[in-house]
């Protein structure tokens, strides 16, 4: 993983960079939560699709962000994308299958954590079940990160890691700065 990380990332920052390039043609914002985070679609409340993240935490941000890049145009019509979840306090085997269908939003994370200069923490969001990121699904998530690195990335998370990038004035990622 990449050596120099920012001390404190700037959530404000990170929410007026999504909001710059995703408002006008996703019409999508990016908001500073303090309860759980959830995804919200227009609705008769608000004009504008929500990534509503976690108590001001950054590496929610970037966590709601990853899975608003995974969803799709249909997806993104659903309240939290319309995903299964089960919270904390899963067994064993609902915990492999969180792992399948995180995957590709942490490794999409992890990129934009790099990008953005923060240290990346794999997440088994399960922790009063003492279960935490098996190595398999680590070794998946690494996987998937040199796989999108080896081609194009999305575009939007393209368009993320270009901006933070950018902001962050770093030189373009590599694979070589992700390691398990």
């Amino acid at each position: 993983m990449q050596e120099t990380f920012t001390n404190k990332p700037n959530v404000d920052e990170l929410i007026n960079l999504f909001n710059q390039l995703f408002f006008d043609r996703y019409n999508t914002v990016l908001i500073k939560g303090e309860e759980e985070p959830i995804y919200l679609p227009a609705d008769n409340t608000s004009p504008h699709n929500r990534i509503v993240f976690a108590h001001g935490f950054f590496a929610s941000a970037l966590h709601e962000i990853s899975h608003w890049c995974v969803a799709g145009a249909k997806r993104r019509e659903l309240v939290d994308f319309g995903y299964w979840y089960k919270p904390d306090g899963r067994t064993a085997e609902e915990q492999r299958e969180f792992e399948k269908v995180e995957v590709r939003p942490q490794a999409y994370e992890w990129i934009l954590s790099v990008a953005a200069g923060h240290r990346f923490h794999f997440s088994a969001d399960n922790l009063s079940s003492e279960i935490g990121a098996s190595d398999h699904f680590q070794e998946n998530v690494l996987k998937m990160v040199h796989g999108l690195l080896d081609h194009d990335l999305p575009e939007r998370v393209g368009m993320l890691v270009e901006a933070l990038r950018i902001h962050n004035n770093r030189e373009p990622l590599s694979k070589n700065e992700f390691k398990l």
